[in-house]
């Protein structure tokens, strides 16, 4: 079983429900889908836990649009003036000891290719059309992914897990290709009107996929803003949004 985060997004107390709820599993290793950082008020600390906790078990640990846009200190990417401000202070809260870990530690290009278990693998943040900005959903895959069997992928904060079928010279499965496209949903600040921790279990042998979502303490998280980022990102919180 692997376990698959995504969007922590500086939530301290929403990461470590998570990995609590993720003790309870055999798991193998951990992929992570970026945004790691921003929005939530413990970017720094979110980081040293990953660090501290989960470094000898991470397979795959990606650039997101978040990380990106403070790194190149290019925030055209955001879609709102909130955004832009929010992904500016936290820049300027990272610890040298963060953005080091940032810069050597996650895959710069936002994807990766691997094999699990015999299975092809692609974990990207966003999408093939774009590695940070355009996510993958069900009605718009945006991209061609027929040569991988199971397709990881982050950005949106909504969780999702289905299966598309490719055109396939493959008499045996009747000409088709499954693959599996699995979004973990955002475990700092879900927006499909949940307002717990969510990440996903995997197991590629059998293609069994778990979509956990876990209680944590909302109301302390939201008690760290102080008024330094639009208090939007304080309130989603509480209504998973």
């Amino acid at each position: 079983m692997y376990a698959v985060l995504s969007d922590i997004h500086g939530n301290l107390y929403a990461l470590k429900k998570a990995a609590e709820d993720m003790k309870r599993f055999d798991i193998k290793g951990i992929i992570l889908l970026g945004d790691l950082i921003d929005y939530g008020m413990q970017s720094n600390e979110t980081v040293g836990y990953i660090i501290e906790e989960f470094r000898d078990m991470i397979l795959c640990n990606l650039r997101g649009n978040h990380e990106r846009a403070i790194l190149m200190k290019d925030y055209s990417g955001f879609s709102s003036r909130r955004g832009v401000e929010c992904a500016k202070h936290t820049a300027s809260l990272l610890t040298d000891r963060t953005l080091a870990y940032l810069d050597t530690e996650l895959v710069h290009e936002g994807m990766l290719e691997f094999e699990l278990e015999g299975k092809r693998i692609l974990a990207v943040h966003g999408s093939l059309e774009d590695n940070y900005w355009k996510a993958v959903s069900p009605d718009n895959v945006r991209g061609d992914y027929s040569r991988y069997d199971i397709v990881l992928s982050g950005h949106s904060h909504y969780s999702h897990f289905f299966t598309k079928f490719y055109e396939a010279d493959d008499p045996v499965r009747r000409n088709r290709h499954a693959v599996a496209f699995i979004n973990p949903g955002s475990v700092g600040q879900p927006r499909n009107h949940n307002p717990s921790a969510q990440y996903a279990l995997l197991d590629p042998k059998t293609m069994s996929v778990c979509l956990r979502a876990v209680s944590y303490d909302v109301e302390t998280a939201m008690s760290l803003f102080d008024g330094s980022v639009d208090d939007f990102y304080r309130t989603r919180l509480k209504n998973g949004v």
